[in-house]
């Protein structure tokens, strides 16, 4: 009986789940914190910019003002 070892010592990626599941690990924290990113950036552009001045009737106020 003898046993024989195969020792590769190529990176492949489909071969060693601890780099493989290392580097899916990275891909997913990058692109969710390039999401979070963007999103923010978004919202800051689109963002309320205040309460404009609108000139209001005086007859339509809630105490109306008649000439």
């Amino acid at each position: 009986m003898s046993q024989e070892i195969n020792i590769s010592d190529s990176k492949d990626f489909s071969r060693d789940w601890v780099a493989s599941s290392r580097m899916i690990f990275y891909v997913t924290f990058f692109a969710l914190a390039a999401f979070v990113f963007g999103t923010s950036i978004s919202l800051y552009q689109h963002r309320y910019k205040g309460k404009p001045d609108i000139e209001i009737q005086g007859s339509t106020k809630y105490t109306p003002e008649y000439k």
